[in-house]
């Protein structure tokens, strides 16, 4: 039967009154609506049409109920579309905010609720209590304090959470933790030595030259140089030390016709850890060619001064015709020079050669020249003078590494010199050169100084007060003044 078509209806004898009464108005239309929706008010279940006082008489409450039965429907969909996209993938997408939720919706359990939000939190007492203003709660026997052992504990627990995430420190749910300020205090270090530990190894792997690597940067640097035209290729590493590591390569073509490079040449890269230069800052910082761009609270420039510092050295040596490496650019802290040797085989050092007695004797005078070239010409002191830093090529000895190299005026100048002429000593005599002088003849013959002394000790005291006087007299008269007295020049010793 269509409830919108035409009621059967019969004719009822009755009164004008019964007619107006609402009593007979209310049961005529009880009688329309069961007519119109019998099976509704059978089958609808929900609280809204169980109970006796509910009435179920108003047309506000059947489409109030009917709306609940369509958005059932539409959520039901809405699950079914989400089970049907999502499968078995673990990201999956979820309808819920265009879901129809109503107060009286019977189908929100308490899956819903987050967990999270109910949990016991086992770190924190059931009745929280807080600490008043003066310090303690209680009295007598029952005082409570804020150092309490239980609520110190439980507090401690509580603030591991604010620990640096990689730093784990588990899971305590469930287990009512006290710990005391000791272990705190000493997980807390931890924590913090654990984190500078973390950052210390980026920093490295990020912005240092570690052994036979190089770190972005400076790979930039080479690959610029690559693409430019100036070296063809770069073959390999050929020597690593506590300052630099030294890579061979090929030369290409220079972009300006007064510059040749080379046919093979030498990359040395200067570490950027600052390990290695913390404790070599006495040889620049009172250099006067850098001592007013020195800062310590800048280590990072300490090094492109280092790699400017060798260049300028070396072509003060070229210049004056010591054998070196000749410098073909500089670029920050990589710098570029002719190689030692020949197809990517570096020159052997002399300590790693086995030279003949005539060899010997014939190494040993050009180095007692070029030592004399480097005081006199070059106004230069080698300060790291050794057989590790001499290679021998073409049956001649080379200098290399320069960098630490000061003038005399420095005030350490005589010291560093000393010691080059120990070293070269005792290698020589060693050697079996009979004709090598001792430290302190050589100290003379070379600098030009003639220092007498019976011995050791005497003699660098006689060089501490000449660099005194040296250095007083340099800050009243200039920088590039030395005060240094000699007979002459030095003799030139020759074979």
């Amino acid at each position: 039967q269509c409830p919108w078509g035409a009621p059967n209806t019969t004719s009822i004898s009755c009164s004008l009154a019964d007619v107006m009464s609402e009593q007979l108005a209310k049961e005529l239309q009880l009688e329309e609506e069961n007519a119109a929706f019998p099976e509704v008010v059978a089958v609808a279940e929900g609280p809204f049409i169980t109970g006796e006082d509910i009435d179920t008489s108003s047309d506000l409450m059947l489409a109030q109920m009917l709306q609940m039965e369509f958005d059932r429907e539409y959520d039901a969909q809405l699950r079914r579309e989400e089970r049907k996209i999502n499968g078995d993938s673990k990201v999956s997408i979820s309808f819920e905010n265009f879901r129809k939720v109503h107060p009286y919706d019977s189908d929100s359990s308490e899956d819903e609720v987050d967990w999270q939000d109910t949990r016991h939190d086992p770190y924190r007492a059931d009745k929280p209590t807080t600490t008043p203003r003066k310090g303690f709660i209680g009295k007598g026997k029952d005082i409570t304090t804020k150092h309490d052992e239980v609520v110190c504990g439980r507090k401690n627990t509580a603030r591991m959470e604010n620990f640096a995430p990689e730093f784990q420190v588990g899971d305590g749910i469930g287990m009512d933790l006290k710990l005391s300020n000791q272990v705190f205090n000493a997980l807390k270090q931890h924590a913090y030595s654990e984190e500078r530990r973390s950052a210390r190894l980026h920093e490295k792997k990020e912005h240092s030259t570690a052994e036979k690597a190089v770190d972005p940067k400076t790979r930039l640097l080479l690959y610029k140089m690559v693409n430019g035209g100036m070296l063809e290729t770069i073959t390999g590493c050929i020597s690593t030390g506590k300052e630099s590591v030294v890579f061979h390569a090929y030369g290409g073509q220079s972009a300006t016709e007064d510059k040749v490079i080379p046919p093979e040449c030498a990359i040395k890269v200067f570490k950027t850890t600052l390990n290695e230069f913390k404790n070599r800052d006495k040889y620049i910082k009172d250099d006067y060619r850098f001592k007013d761009r020195f800062s310590k609270l800048n280590p990072r420039k300490i090094i492109r001064m280092w790699a400017e510092k060798e260049m300028h050295n070396l072509t003060r040596m070229q210049d004056a015709g010591i054998p070196c490496p000749q410098v073909v650019i500089l670029k920050k802290h990589v710098l570029v020079m002719s190689f030692i040797g020949q197809d990517q085989v570096p020159a052997p050092k002399l300590k790693d050669v086995t030279l003949s007695s005539e060899d010997m004797k014939k190494a040993y005078y050009q180095i007692l020249n070029m030592m004399q070239q480097l005081y006199k010409e070059c106004n230069l002191v080698h300060a790291d003078l050794s057989e590790y830093n001499m290679l021998w090529h073409d049956g001649k000895v080379w200098l290399i590494d320069v960098s630490q190299s000061v003038e005399p005026t420095h005030p350490h100048g005589l010291e560093f010199l000393f010691r080059d002429c120990r070293n070269v000593s005792q290698f020589f005599q060693k050697g079996g050169v009979a004709e090598a002088l001792n430290e302190r003849e050589l100290f003379n013959a070379v600098s030009g100084l003639n220092i007498t002394a019976d011995n050791e000790v005497d003699f660098q005291a006689e060089i501490e007060a000449l660099e005194k006087m040296n250095e007083d007299h340099v800050q009243n008269h200039g920088k590039k003044l030395s005060m240094f007295s000699s007979d002459g020049d030095p003799p030139i010793y020759d074979e």
